[in-house]
């Protein structure tokens, strides 16, 4: 006989579970004791936002779910916004919330929700377990449902006086999930329309890639000489400086890769949904369109349709669609026009425009390009600072982590979630003032385990994303967006963490290089100018 609690952690010892991230609360205190002597790593986040996105993060690095404990009531609120991450970034999470105990339901007992109503547009499943025999089916399925067809996150409510029942159950199998696959027919009809296209082209993404699949993406261009562009913030899956990389298809795309994308005649969508971000608002892509020189392959079969009509719909994963494919002999060959395409990624990435003031995003990001190890993972949110980052920074696999929700605080928690899962790897935030003013706290996570991360603050007293909108749609009417920020310096300091603050760009490199050499958590405030909103552009213009 066992309490439920104890099953429960049980049973995600059984699903290779390394960690849980959590705010702890009483309605699972049951399930933090069945931890205590687990094994497992429990990560302690100040806030239930920060705690499920360093889940959301560890299931997007390891294709696996992520898990996340909080308390009910405003416990799961604050974690929706992982939720909500999980859900449009297709990741595998599970979110466990303490729920009141069984014989108070409907009484609106302290902190109740009814959270099949709160969580239920968003998340792939939401089941609240009353029945503690049922633990290990329940969680089974769990991770069944975040890992297939298009991963996303799963809610399981788990009632207080439930966990402490005793039970006589065994806890479940590993989970290992189907992958679908094309069918030979699909190949026929995606080689013949390829081979008789003047200008194909790959826009890749999404989720349920591994390091593998990402090389077979690398084979199969290479064999039939297919430029290759990387769907928002799915940039690590091809090399940057491979030769068939030609670039960033998301906010601030390169002119010409726009053009490129619109124009192709056999676009192969492989992985990704083509949403507003990629899609430049769905202005690329008629909807529903033709179908005419459209291939659409994704592992979520609700998705094949969805938007698009395609010439050619594929259910598979990447991995499984491009070891089919490398089977095939390429009998065509467009490498003069991959060239081509990466020659004018590299004209738009080469030098960032020089910026306004005496610290500038553009000099930081060349900066950060030269000096940071190859193998660095580059953590970040959103706002204006990112597309920087985006557009000249060079990716590697495994090297972006950064919400293609766009959301904000996103880069500190993840930052916990990546060094926990390489301690031996150089972490990076990238994080504008408002950004990491939404999760900053989580910065003592870091202090408190010395995990090596350096943390970037760039800072310009506004929100520069919503200021820049506002100049433009009603100029000379500023309100909202101006902020007084702390001294971040200062700040991190009183954590026990070293600092340094920016005001010249010549600076930024001396304090780069004394951060990297540093063990455990560096935080490098910059003093921007509120000018200086977008690469070679002034918010006045």
């Amino acid at each position: 006989m066992q309490s439920a609690g104890h099953l429960l952690v049980k049973c995600l010892k059984n699903q290779a579970v390394e960690r849980v991230f959590c705010v702890p609360g009483e309605s699972y205190l049951a399930v933090l004791d069945g931890l205590y002597e687990s094994g497992m790593e429990t990560i302690v986040a100040r806030h239930e936002g920060g705690a499920s996105m360093m889940a959301e993060a560890d299931g997007k690095m390891t294709g696996r779910p992520g898990v996340c404990m909080v308390t009910r009531g405003p416990g799961a609120t604050n974690a929706s916004s992982g939720v909500h991450i999980a859900a449009q970034d297709s990741t595998p999470m599970i979110l466990f919330i303490g729920q009141i105990g069984r014989q108070m339901r409907g009484r609106e007992a302290f902190q109740e929700m009814d959270y099949r109503a709160v969580f239920g547009s968003v998340a792939k499943w939401v089941e609240e377990i009353d029945d503690a025999t049922r633990i290990p089916e329940i969680i089974n399925h769990a991770w069944h449902v975040a890992m297939s067809g298009r991963p996303g996150p799963v809610v399981i409510a788990l009632p207080e006086d439930m966990l402490r029942d005793m039970v006589k159950v065994q806890s479940g199998p590993r989970v290992e999930v189907a992958s679908p696959a094309p069918t030979l027919g699909d190949l026929k009809r995606f080689v013949t329309l390829l081979e008789n296209s003047s200008s194909p082209m790959i826009v890749a993404g999404g989720s349920r890639w591994s390091e593998e699949d990402a090389d077979m993406l690398r084979q199969f261009s290479e064999k039939w000489g297919i430029p290759v562009g990387l769907s928002f913030r799915r940039q690590h899956l091809l090399d940057a400086n491979h030769a068939n990389y030609a670039g960033d298809v998301g906010l601030g795309i390169n002119p010409a890769l726009k053009e490129r994308v619109a124009n192709s005649d056999c676009l192969l969508l492989l992985g990704c949904r083509f949403s507003e971000n990629p899609s430049q608002g769905f202005s690329l892509l008629d909807m529903p369109g033709s179908g005419k020189g459209l291939v659409h392959v994704h592992p979520g079969a609700e998705e094949l349709g969805r938007i698009y009509a395609t010439e050619v719909s594929i259910n598979a994963t990447p991995g499984t669609f491009l070891s089919s494919l490398l089977e095939w002999d390429a009998r065509a060959n467009w490498q003069d026009r991959a060239d081509e395409a990466h020659q004018s990624y590299l004209d738009w990435i080469n030098e960032p425009p020089a910026g306004v003031g005496d610290v500038t995003m553009s000099n930081a990001i060349a900066v950060l390009r030269d000096k940071l190890p190859d193998d660095a993972i580059l953590c970040n949110g959103a706002g204006n600072y990112a597309i920087w980052l985006h557009r000249f920074y060079r990716y590697k696999w495994g090297t972006q982590l950064a919400p293609t929700s766009g959301t904000m605080g996103y880069g500190m928690p993840a930052a916990i979630a990546a060094a926990k899962r390489n301690p031996n790897k150089t972490i990076v935030v990238l994080a504008g003032d408002g950004c990491f003013q939404m999760h900053g706290m989580e910065f003592g996570v870091a202090c408190e385990h010395n995990l090596n991360i350096k943390v970037i603050v760039c800072d310009n007293e506004v929100y520069g994303t919503i200021k820049m909108h506002q100049d433009r749609d009603y100029p000379g009417r500023v309100s909202g967006t101006r902020m007084k920020n702390p001294d971040f310096k200062a700040w991190a300091k009183s954590y026990g963490a070293n600092a340094y603050t920016v005001i010249k760009d010549e600076e930024f490199e001396i304090c780069l290089d004394k951060a990297l050499n540093e063990d455990g958590p560096v935080l490098l405030h910059l003093k921007l100018d509120s000018r200086d909103i977008a690469p070679g552009k002034v918010i006045e213009a």
